[in-house]
This record gives structure tokens, sequence and C-alpha cells, in this order.
């Protein structure tokens, strides 16, 4: 009730099978499709391009959608799979979110496949994400030197919300021919650590970070899950990051925005 639009998602078909591949048919004789999209895996290689041209000599599709574009894919399939089928990419998945479905940018997944990253997307992200009103109000509070925990903690919510570390570094151009790119998922798990450990203390706690004893952080670490060694190490982070950021006001730095 209220909705324009049924989506029927199918099995997943790494490779043909006759009998899944004639209950496609029924399905398709049964309910007329508008639109038949065939989702691709942009990390699979020939068989995919295989399997796109048999869906498509059977079911005739109407589209491709190319997923996984928010590790480090370049996308090299939909050159493969536009040519076998003939038939435009319509979407990319950049995540596995509702909202991690994008229209697909065919100049901006070239630059991809030439390893040079995809700078307009990474922008957008930045845009959509950011909140002015917010901005202005940490801006005030690293000026008097009252970044807290609680600040620490909403900027690594918002790289979560431009899809991580990993989809941010591969919009980069060059980046994912470096080996650092191997060191991202590392990098990934330890933000999930550091989130924890702050959510594990108390509001109190967050706001005024020299409350925090060896009885209180013993509490956050058993919260958390983690150590009282990640504690300290996370705290540690913190103060250094607080003083680098008073160092930068006291230059006169206006309208930043944290490298994290």
């Amino acid at each position: 009730s209220g909705c324009d639009t049924l989506i029927i998602d199918t099995a997943g078909r790494l490779q043909i099978d006759a009998p899944l591949m004639e209950e496609l048919q029924r399905i398709k004789a049964t309910i007329a499709p508008a639109e038949i999209l065939f989702v691709a895996d942009a990390m699979t290689g020939q068989e995919a391009v295989n399997v796109a041209a048999k869906f498509n000599e059977d079911l005739d599709v109407t589209g491709v959608i190319l997923t996984k574009l928010d590790g480090d894919a370049r996308g090299g399939a939909a050159l493969s799979i536009r040519a076998v089928t003939g038939k435009p990419i319509k979407f990319v998945g950049v995540g596995e979110k509702l909202d991690a479905l994008e229209i697909f940018h065919p100049d901006r997944i070239a630059s991809r496949i030439l390893g040079m990253g995809d700078i307009l997307t990474l922008i957008e992200k930045a845009q959509q994400d950011f909140d002015e009103k917010k901005a202005r109000e940490l801006e005030k509070r690293l000026r008097k030197n009252q970044f807290t925990l609680e600040d620490f903690r909403d900027q690594l919510l918002q790289i979560k919300k431009m899809g991580g570390i990993q989809q941010i570094v591969s919009m980069l151009p060059g980046m994912a021919k470096m080996k650092a790119m191997r060191n991202i998922q590392a990098d990934e798990r330890e933000l999930v650590r550091i989130e924890a450990i702050i959510d594990s203390m108390t509001p109190e706690e967050r706001r005024n970070h020299t409350i925090l004893n060896g009885s209180r952080r013993r509490r956050i670490a058993m919260g958390s899950g983690t150590s009282v060694q990640d504690v300290n190490r996370l705290l540690k982070r913190y103060l250094e990051l607080r003083k680098m950021m008073k160092k930068f006001t006291k230059t006169g730095g206006k309208g930043m925005r944290l490298p994290f």
C-alpha cells in the first residue's frame, strides 16, 4: 500500500545453472517486469562476464548494477559486461545499506580503472555529510581548548557516514596501487575499537577526561570488550590530538575541519 515499485530479488548465481535459469524465465513470464537488472560483483573476473552474457541471452536484461565498488576493486568488469550484453550500467553499489546505491557515472569509473581515483564522488560525499552548524560549534570549542572525547567520537562517526576509511582512500588518485591499502582493513577495525571504548564511557567521562582514573578505565575496558592498554592508548591519542589542535588554533586557522 502506498508503494509504486516492487523489487524481486532472486537468488545469486555465480555459474550458469539451467534449472535456475528456467525458474527466472517463469518469473519473468508471470510478472512481466518493467526492468530486469543483472547484479555483478566488481571484484569477479571472466566468470561474471560469462554469466552476464547468458542472463542477457535468456532474459534480455535491461541494465546492470555493479557492486562492491566501496573496496579497492577498480571496476574493470564494467567494460566487459557492457561489451557482451550491450546493456547500460545503471547503478553502482558502494556499501551494504539501502542508501549505498548510486547512479553510475561512466567518466568516474574510467578514472578508477585507470588508477586515477574518483575525486568527484569523494567531494559529493563530503558535501552530503557536512553539517555546517556542528562544524562551527566544534571550531568554537577548539578555540577554547574544549575538544572532548564526544567531539572525537563525532568525527569518527563522520568517517563512517562517508563509507569508512577504505572507501575514502580508494577514491584518492594513485592510492589503489599503494601497499598502504593493505593496512586499511586494520585501520577500520581500530575505528570500531575506539568507538566502542568511547561509547562505554559515561557522558561526564566523555566531557571531562581528567576524571578517568584506574578503576574507571578498567570498567570502560570491560564494557567495551577491550583491554586497559587499549583505553590508555586511546586517551594518549586523544591528548596528542587535543594538543595539536590547540597549537593549530593559536596560529589563527579558521573554518577548519578535523582531518579524520
